[in-house]
């Protein structure tokens, strides 16, 4: 992995043939900053967002040392690479033999359910071990998300206190948590949902030592920036002293996305120009998988091959590399005016779920990393900023 000034010397000096995730470690160390001394829960770090191993690394370094993991592929990567991290097999449904091996052979004593069938699952495969910690996951309201996460998980009210007090009689620590949904616009949404799991636990009767109040948590973006992390910090703080727990009960949260989407950007090459039309070597099965299938607004620049100067703008239709005529953006693009084959587009903040979702259909998806050092747009965690192209909008800021 090479380290470059700026993603103009990557195009300057290397002409890449495949996209290049151009890998900013200040933003992790930014983010880990934040969390670790800002934010009043321990974060668990959601593997999911972005497995690459430099993203951990530079997490592990940043010293975050607790991870949400899904997987045995996960824990596994975790177990090998981190000795001594804390993980939390936080996925509602779990292969049996997979609870097993995480228990017995990577010591993991965290698991969460969202049913009694769950729960005996985990019991029966950890030999009802007597150092379990049992998260009871509650379905809540997501509006505000922009990406909601109802309807798969999340125990009822009317279910989850029967939970509660069945995995009160095995847990050494029995936890609750909930998810708000993804890219969380509203601060009070962790309000309310912390008020009405506060409310099934009166009902269940029992004592609760842990609050995990999940992901959800925002990064910035080229559409309606979200309000300041500080907003959500004290809508948390202030609504965890409310809650019928025990005096000492920890606070946990599960951040992914606000920890890594700033880290990474992905540089992508026109192949091919048509009137009003661009061909890329990214699309929707690929890192831009969020641009086409969840319309996500990323912010955008143009990096000419030649290093001549752009001026003007014009509405361009995108289309990924696969033989699949859906591999296309949904609305037109609006980017500077004469871009042909040899340039370049950089998306950025694009560090969560970018590599997670790519896939190799039609033998795409090869993809290279290299280190840059610049901060070319706005970031939750300080000043920082600049010139942004909203995708889908004629207007720059």
């Amino acid at each position: 992995m090479h380290s470059y000034a700026t993603p103009y010397n990557i195009v300057r000096s290397q002409e890449p043939d495949v996209p290049v995730y151009c890998f900013r470690p200040e933003r992790v160390t930014a983010a880990a900053k934040w969390f670790r001394e800002s934010f009043p829960a321990q974060p668990f770090y959601a593997v999911k967002a972005n497995p690459g191993l430099h993203v951990l690394d530079a997490l592990w370094a940043a010293g975050i040392n607790s991870f949400d993991v899904a997987s045995e592929n996960e824990i596994e990567t975790i177990y090998n690479r981190f000795p001594g991290a804390r993980m939390a097999f936080l996925h509602p449904v779990k292969n049996r033999r997979a609870v097993s091996r995480a228990y017995h052979q990577y010591g993991v004593r965290i698991f969460v359910t969202d049913t009694q069938a769950e729960l005996q699952k985990i019991l029966e495969e950890t030999n009802y071990a007597k150092d379990l910690t049992i998260i009871v996951r509650i379905g809540v309201s997501n509006d505000g998300a922009t990406l909601p996460l109802t309807g798969k998980f999340g125990a009822t009210e009317d279910d989850a206190a029967a939970i509660l007090r069945e995995a009160r009689r095995y847990a050494d620590e029995l936890g609750v948590s909930f998810h708000v949904g993804s890219q969380a616009m509203k601060p009070s949404a962790w309000a309310t949902a912390m008020a009405d799991v506060s409310r099934i636990i009166i009902s269940a009767g029992v004592t609760v030592d842990i609050v995990d109040v999940g992901g959800g948590f925002p990064s910035i973006y080229a559409d309606t920036p979200p309000p300041s992390l500080e907003a959500y910090a004290s809508m948390v703080e202030a609504s965890f002293e409310n809650m019928f727990v025990l005096e000492n009960a920890e606070l946990w949260c599960e951040p992914g996305r606000a920890l890594v989407a700033e880290a990474e950007s992905l540089l992508v090459r026109v192949e091919l120009a048509k009137p009003g039309s661009l061909y890329i070597n990214d699309g929707s099965y690929g890192s831009l998988y969020d641009a086409v299938h969840e319309r996500w607004q990323f912010p955008v620049r143009a990096i000419t091959g030649n290093g001549r100067k752009l001026r003007g703008m014009a509405e361009y239709t995108i289309y990924g590399p696969t033989c699949d005529s859906t591999d296309k953006f949904p609305e037109k693009v609006w980017l500077p005016a004469g871009l042909t084959e040899g340039d370049y587009l950089e998306f950025g903040n694009i560090g969560a779920y970018g590599r997670a979702m790519a896939s190799r259909f039609n033998g795409f998806g090869e993809t290279d990393v290299a280190i840059v050092h610049d901060a070319p747009w706005p970031s939750l965690y300080n000043a920082v900023g600049a010139e942004v192209i909203a995708i889908g909008s004629k207007a720059t800021k």
